[in-house]
């Protein structure tokens, strides 16, 4: 198959459509409102005028100024988008010539070729998971061709193969073959507009403000133009709605038909594998952000991140039974389709990328069979791909506050730290992954009856019996987005569920019919538990006369109960303090640190003073998050002064709180952890 082939689908031609309407409907709405607006101004400034000069006083001439000013208002509202200037910032990336990089660039003219497109304007790296296309996009380039650069991510070349490469850069080239780029450009600038003026009014709210301040005749005006401009705000955000929800669309159906673009260029499977490869990369990259992050206060920096994500992606791969071909995890629908059970498809019109599920079955549809397939890294491509990478981690850690001069940790102390790490977070791999998403289901101990001496444990912790725990999973999150649907909090009329078309008005009766189906499947899932426990202590009154299994079993349930009691009061405490995000009256901030603050800032330090005082969080509680504890606890904290915040004591209180969610959390995991791993031990010394 050539590029020529490649023909837009219905589909895109239909969204694209669709875009143009909407944004044609933004521009005379806007237009109206503008030379309303112009027309409000010169009746407003010659109705002053005339005032002034029928009757010259003190008090005329004050409400004549301030009645043209009610026009000049909002006709400064409607265009001071055009004194707003937007700098795209570009210190992050790293961009790379032909002189540099030959064989890359090579690549890069004959997959351009193929495509049908011109070369980029310029060619960036940066560090994440990703590739894209981008451009400077300003007033101007509505009307200007539009010079599109090729971003390449480090983190995603150093974890798929050449050709991998070459279909995701043949997808990009195909969004530069696509004439409705350019309308990514208008909706950029109109996205612009309407955010400055739902959002970016500080400058003019002040101005607005200093202005009625200035007379008492000027305020009155000022509040009717303040008015007529949120009604203006109203109008805007249902045609941002309408453009965005449109373009989105329209973005989707360019992701599809720059899959089929790659898919001509390189056959399916390297953009397949690359698809479904991408999470795992991404998981692994973050993975050794976080564990670099939380060297922050040791002073410690890695040399080389991508080596490390290698290492963890690769070692992820094998502790899931992921099959290597030349060390790249080979991943299948199937792996995914394990963990996702769901059978509720609510499509997101939000969303700008399809699903990978979609953007695989739609490949899938065009039958475009790839030659054989080659497993060669990436990374190859370039001449020097060690010294780039050290470069790009620097560009990581450069903005990194360190103490002192941060050391270097080799990459054999990272895996020999990281497999440990894991170790002491990961559940045994007898359960077969049974309590990776779930807990052991309360039930009361001293009724459980005597169960059959011949299940195994096999049986126990079978595919099927951790099939039912997902299936689980997914039934109560379907649930839970129906009961959004049903609320309107989701807004759809139509959805699918299990292959079949459903209605709005028939939320409530699909949500009754997976309640039960939710329960039985609930049940079993107790039943099952109950067996591990019998089976469990069978093992245990053969070794010894120690009761330590039921001991821990029921300190388990004990602290289930209480658990989401306590991280309630973590919850609640976050949502109260949302006020400070957002512009708020002083008095009223007073009263809510007053009202809803303090009676539960009283419980969480009621609660961190018996997290201190209990031996099973000891372990966890770090020198800094003891003395944050201690500082939080030692007075009473004032977060309000005359008319602003106080900044170092709301850092006080944020940071012992976040300290106090991540200690019920991890001693919630440690006791779990200590259940299955006391468990284990039962069987080491018995042929099971």
């Amino acid at each position: 198959m050539t590029k020529k082939e490649v023909k837009t689908s219905a589909e895109f031609k239909a969204q694209a459509t669709k875009v143009i309407i909407s944004i044609g409907l933004f521009i005379l709405t806007y237009l109206l409102l503008l030379l309303l607006s112009v027309g409000i101004t010169a009746l407003c400034a010659y109705a002053g005028i005339m005032l002034i000069i029928t009757i010259p006083k003190v008090i005329t001439i004050g409400l004549g100024i301030g009645l043209a000013s009610l026009g000049i208002f909002i006709l400064f509202f409607l265009l001071k988008f055009l004194f707003k200037s937007h700098k795209i910032d570009r210190s992050h990336l790293y961009e790379i010539k032909k002189t540099q990089e030959p064989e890359l660039f090579n690549l890069i003219d004959s997959i351009v070729k193929k495509v049908g497109t011109t070369f980029p304007k310029k060619v960036y790296l940066s560090t994440e998971v990703n590739a894209a296309v981008f451009y400077d996009s300003s007033f101007w380039s509505m009307f200007m061709p539009i010079k599109k650069n090729l971003l390449i991510g480090l983190g995603l070349v150093n974890t798929i193969t050449k050709e991998e490469l070459t279909a995701i850069m043949a997808h990009e080239f195909g969004h530069f073959s696509q004439k409705t780029m350019k309308v990514g450009s208008y909706v950029y600038n109109v996205n612009q507009i309407i955010f400055n003026m739902l959002y970016d009014n500080e400058s003019f709210y002040k101005i607005a403000q200093g202005w009625a301040n200035v007379s008492g005749y000027f305020s009155i005006f000022v509040i009717v133009a303040i008015k007529i401009t949120e009604s203006i705000q109203w109008i805007l955000r249902r045609m941002y709605d309408l453009v965005n929800m449109n373009y989105m669309g329209l973005s989707r159906e360019m992701e599809f038909h720059a899959d089929a673009i790659a898919a001509s260029v390189t056959g399916c499977e390297p953009l397949k594998n690359s698809l479904l490869r991408m999470s795992l990369a991404d998981h692994a990259f973050n993975t050794v952000l976080n564990y670099y992050a939380n060297k922050t206060a040791s002073n410690l920096k890695s040399e080389n991140i991508y080596k490390d994500q290698f290492f963890v992606m690769k070692f992820l791969a094998s502790d899931n039974n992921i099959p290597l071909v030349n060390e790249f995890p080979i991943i299948t629908t199937e792996y995914l389709k394990k963990f996702n059970k769901s059978k509720l498809v609510v499509k997101d019109q939000w969303a700008s990328h399809p699903s990978t599920e979609d953007r695989i079955e739609r490949l899938e549809k065009n039958n475009c069979a790839s030659e054989q397939v080659e497993y060669v890294m990436a990374n190859k491509l370039f001449s020097n791909i060690e010294q780039i990478q050290k470069i790009l981690t620097n560009n990581v850690f450069k903005n990194v506050d360190y103490s002192s001069e941060a050391s270097i940790i080799s990459s054999d102390a990272f895996q020999t730290e990281y497999k440990q790490e894991f170790l002491n977070n990961t559940f045994p791999k007898i359960y077969n992954g049974y309590y990776d998403n779930k807990k052991p289901v309360c039930f009361e101990i001293n009724n459980v009856s005597s169960i059959e001496d011949n299940i195994t444990i096999k049986e126990l912790f079978s595919n099927e019996k951790v099939d039912c725990v997902y299936t689980a999973i997914a039934l109560q999150n379907d649930i839970e987005t129906l009961k959004l649907i049903a609320q309107k909090i989701i807004p759809i009329k139509k959805f699918d569920y299990n292959g079949r078309k459903y209605k709005w008005k028939e939320c409530q009766e699909l949500i009754s019919k997976l309640h039960l189906e939710l329960e039985n499947l609930n049940e079993q899932i107790k039943q099952n538990d109950i067996k591990i426990f019998e089976f469990f202590s069978k093992y245990e009154q053969k070794q010894s006369s120690s009761s330590q299994l039921e001991n821990l079993y029921q300190d388990f349930f004990e602290t289930d109960k209480l658990f989401n009691v306590k991280y309630e009061i973590y919850t609640n405490l976050s949502n109260e303090l949302q006020f400070i995000n957002v512009t708020t009256p002083f008095e009223q901030i007073k009263i809510n640190f007053t009202t809803k603050v303090e009676p539960l800032e009283n419980k969480l330090k009621h609660n961190l003073k018996e997290l201190l005082a209990d031996s099973k969080y000891q372990s966890e509680i770090t020198k800094d998050i003891k003395e944050n504890f201690e500082l939080y606890l030692s007075k009473q904290w004032t977060y309000f002064g005359v008319q602003i915040y106080h900044e170092d004591n709301l850092n006080i209180l944020f940071t012992a709180l976040n300290n106090y969610a991540f200690l019920l959390s991890r001693g919630y995991f440690l006791l779990k952890k200590k259940l299955l791993n006391y468990q284990e031990d039962l069987l080491k010394n018995v042929n099971v």
